[in-house]
């Protein structure tokens, strides 16, 4: 019955898109590293993955969607730590692992992190997950910053102003030591990391 087969067959479908999709954006990201957004091409990308243009095109419509794409797949694990870091109990230890966890990912996926801020402003769906992704991170520091006494509220002194402040300092900060080297990130995340306890107020 042909009822029987449908759903087996799209299940297969469905699984060699996935193995295709990733190819297509570990692609893109080792495109990055080597190449850089502006010199790589579609061509390069589907050429990567081993796929024609055309099979490229029935996943992404174009570079930026390719791009998006990963962006997305890249932040989902810093949500995902963040969210981990912001409830976990001490503030010290959560500033601490937040910001080694920033490290991690800035060290494994630097190129991408960097491509996103650079196109953040002109391409809208990167932008808004870039935002997303910083309120995400905004939240957390908030969350730490709150459970280390700060009062809460969106006033200069306050909790959620500081955090703001606080996640875009770290961004640029990252943005900019991660172009030099990983002994520069290193530095870096850890003055940023006394200027988040020193907000915190966590400094003996």
């Amino acid at each position: 019955m042909p009822g029987h087969h449908s759903p087996r067959s799209r299940r297969a479908i469905e699984r060699k898109g996935d193995v295709r999709e990733r190819a297509i954006l570990d692609t893109c990201e080792a495109l990055l590293v080597q190449k850089g957004y502006d010199t790589m091409t579609v061509g390069d990308i589907s050429q990567g993955a081993g796929i024609t243009r055309g099979a490229l095109y029935f996943y992404f419509g174009s570079k930026q969607e390719v791009v998006a794409a990963l962006v997305a797949r890249t932040v989902e694990h810093l949500w995902e730590r963040s969210r981990v870091t912001a409830q976990s109990e001490e503030p010290r230890q959560a500033i601490a692992a937040a910001m080694r966890r920033t490290v991690e990912l800035w060290n494994e996926h630097g190129p991408v992190f960097r491509t996103a801020i650079d196109l953040s402003l002109t391409v809208p769906e990167i932008g808004e997950l870039w935002s997303r992704t910083a309120d995400l991170f905004i939240a957390a520091i908030t969350a730490v910053l709150e459970r280390a006494g700060v009062q809460a509220g969106n006033e200069p002194e306050q909790a959620s102003a500081m955090a703001a402040a606080l996640c875009w300092m770290i961004e640029r900060s990252f943005y900019q030591a991660s172009q030099e080297s990983r002994e520069k990130l290193r530095q870096v995340s850890a003055t940023c990391e006394h200027i988040w306890l020193v907000s915190a107020g966590l400094t003996a």
